[in-house]
């Protein structure tokens, strides 16, 4: 695991980039603080850095960037390639020779025999890098399957940045930094910024699968090549009628156990996060099974009732004979995160589950430097409770029931809302504008021509996010974009799809990867693993999902190690409790943060629309803080730069 980042500018001007290259460098420390390297070829004016969190082949033969045994490519790389030593044997029978062992040179003999498409569809890993083809001068930037691995791109002031984050490109002279408005009614829809868009007017984010060239003799200044998708998730949809249940589970634990038992592989000493639930305690029992030694697992905990999951992660570890450690955290835990959270994301991102994250990534860095999670889980087997709730409730769009609250809706909002509070008891301790502000939900859920559209409502925080913005047009992304015609309408795999493209990679494995890196602390993510992905995509939904219980079958393999009374409870997810934190030892915080005339000075936020959700969630009578955490951590990303 590690960082890098690069540039591409004119020729003449290469002679003086030592010194950004060291700046860029130092900004991505925290990636990579066992060593540092530079690259630089002044015929095409490409300069690389890279910083190396050193887990595989620890001596200098490993380092980066690195060039292949003929000189043509060099690259640099962030993450791992699980099956190069399998990879590697292909390679020695067709002549290749290594000098190291890292998985680094594997890949570059790979591209020297195979070429670069040939090369992406044999490696099983988590990768983004930058590779520079010396003999094609070409620049060809590529990011894994899933998107477990960041890789941000981009043009400023004619010259081309690219880099793991943003913090370096930042170094560069050439930086602008025009604050991209069109990607804050993402933050408020959804608390984070969708692939291909950033907070920066003129960088993108490669997206998963993808890898875009650029021509480096006769590149020109904000052009730019289309991306193209090496491996597609859409494929993987085709289910097979082959498995039956007993079936599945065998495959399926089987296929774990050769992934994990890679994925174990290190030089540095390896452990796992462990939560208590289905997917982490599923990788845990597979790792324990193939250790000789107690497998060291972590989870973090919470005093306050409905948010702890500690008790059962440390129930679990029990079981399994791990070496567990736990940790509690406070209120001024979270405090003390916070302030360092723009910073650590680089953009604004409002999932407020990356405190914890964050947390445990810390404490558990302080004990090994690699280790194992169980994200995906959910999306793959169908394990969110709101799949069902969601196609249930589209379904069922046509009742009385539903009618009736949908033509409410689109009446005029103001009598509307007085009425409502008259005649609907549990509505009556809420304000006018809280309900009117329901019913504008409800009526854009009543609007929704597809399940699709029916579903991205459902997710948005905001219905309306323009409504709380001075300015900014949301794009079309991946929650509005044409489902393929592989994907299966009105159905749980639209929605699988939906959150494969969009809350998986833009979500959950940014929280993941900002959080641990900015520990120094490399996560490896199994049920990622494309062989994994592909065999569970394939399987009919209806082996999976038992009376709105969903992950039937990779809870089928967890029961053979782990006795489902220890397993088997309400969903519970990786919540804080930032609501009442917001009204107690955040509360400070945020009001410095959301001061009304601090918003008006600044001019990206509607100051009268977000001061009424602050004061109507302070005083107790709604719950408004996911939709204030999108706000904040702007505000708090917004002082990073001032």
């Amino acid at each position: 695991m590690c960082g890098f980042s690069g540039f591409v500018t004119e020729v003449e001007c290469c002679n003086s980039k030592e010194a950004i290259l060291g700046e860029m460098s130092h900004a991505l420390y925290h990636r990579g603080p066992d060593a540092e390297g530079f690259w630089q070829d002044k015929d095409v004016g490409v300069a690389l850095v890279h910083r190396r969190l050193a887990i595989q082949d620890l001596s200098p033969q490993g380092a980066q960037p690195m060039l292949s045994s003929s000189g043509r490519y060099v690259i640099a790389f962030n993450g791992e390639i699980y099956n190069f030593e399998s990879l590697k044997l292909e390679l020695l029978a067709l002549g290749a020779e290594f000098v190291g062992h890292s998985d680094t040179e594997v890949m570059l003999a790979a591209f020297e025999y195979w070429g670069i498409a040939g090369s992406l569809d044999r490696f099983a890993g988590m990768f983004a890098f930058a590779l520079v083809d010396r003999a094609e001068k070409q620049l060809i930037l590529a990011r894994d399957r899933m998107g477990e691995k960041p890789l941000y791109y981009g043009w400023q002031g004619g010259t081309l940045l690219f880099g793991s984050e943003l913090k370096p490109l930042a170094h560069h002279p050439d930086w602008q930094g025009e604050i991209n408005r069109d990607a804050l009614p993402f933050l408020l829809r959804h608390n984070l910024i969708p692939a291909p868009f950033s907070i920066y007017v003129g960088i993108r984010k490669l997206q998963p699968a993808s890898m875009v060239t650029f021509d480096l003799d006769g590149l020109v200044a904000d052009v730019w090549p289309v991306p193209q998708r090496y491996w597609k998730l859409e494929d993987q949809f085709a289910e097979s009628s082959d498995w039956s249940f007993d079936s599945a589970s065998e495959r399926l634990e089987s296929l774990l156990t050769e992934v994990v038992g890679e994925q174990m592989v290190s030089d540095v000493p390896l452990g796992a996060f462990l939560s208590g639930g289905i997917d982490s305690s599923t990788v845990v029992a597979l790792m324990q099974k193939q250790s000789k030694q107690p497998v060291r697992t972590f989870s973090i905990g919470f005093r306050e009732e409905g948010f702890n999951e500690a008790e059962h992660a440390a129930a679990v570890a029990r079981h399994l004979g791990t070496e567990h450690t736990e940790f509690y955290a406070t209120e001024q835990d979270a405090l003390e995160v916070i302030p360092r959270l723009a910073q650590i994301y680089d953009e604004p991102f409002a999932d407020s589950s990356q405190i914890p994250t964050y947390l445990v990534s810390k404490i558990t860095r302080e004990h090994v430097t690699v280790a194992l999670s169980g994200d995906g889980g959910d999306e793959l087997f169908c394990g969110y409770t709101r799949y069902p709730s969601t196609l249930s409730a589209w379904r069922n769009r046509h009742t009385l029931k539903a009618r009736v609250r949908d033509s409410l809706s689109k009446l005029p909002s103001v009598p509307t809302s007085h009425l409502t509070r008259a005649l609907v008891p549990s509505q009556r301790r809420r304000s006018a504008m809280a309900v009117r502000k329901r019913l504008e939900s409800l009526g854009a859920l009543a609007d929704a021509g597809s399940l699709s559209e029916f579903y991205r409502q459902r997710v948005s925080l905001w219905s309306f996010p323009e409504t709380a913005l001075i300015k900014g047009a949301e794009p079309a992304y991946s929650l509005t974009s044409s489902l393929p015609s592989s994907i299966p309408d009105e159905s749980l795999k639209t929605l699988m799809w939906r959150d494969l493209n969009w809350y998986l990679p833009d979500d959950i494995l940014v929280k993941v990867d900002r959080a641990a890196m900015a520990c120094s602390l490399e996560t490896r993510v199994p049920l990622l693993d494309h062989r994994v992905v592909e065999f569970a995509l394939g399987l009919p939904t209806s082996l999976n999902m038992d009376n709105g219980v969903g992950k039937q079958v990779l809870r089928s393999v967890l029961y053979r190690h782990v006795p489902r009374e220890l397993i088997d409870r309400p969903k519970q997810g990786f919540a804080v409790p930032i609501a009442a934190w917001l009204r107690g030892a955040l509360r400070d915080w945020a009001e410095e943060l959301l001061e009304p005339a601090k918003l008006k000075e600044e001019g990206f936020w509607n100051v009268e629309t977000v001061r009424w959700f602050w004061s109507e969630h302070i005083s107790g009578r709604e719950d408004y803080s996911f939709q204030l955490w999108g706000v904040l951590m702007f505000q708090q990303w917004l002082r990073t730069l001032q």
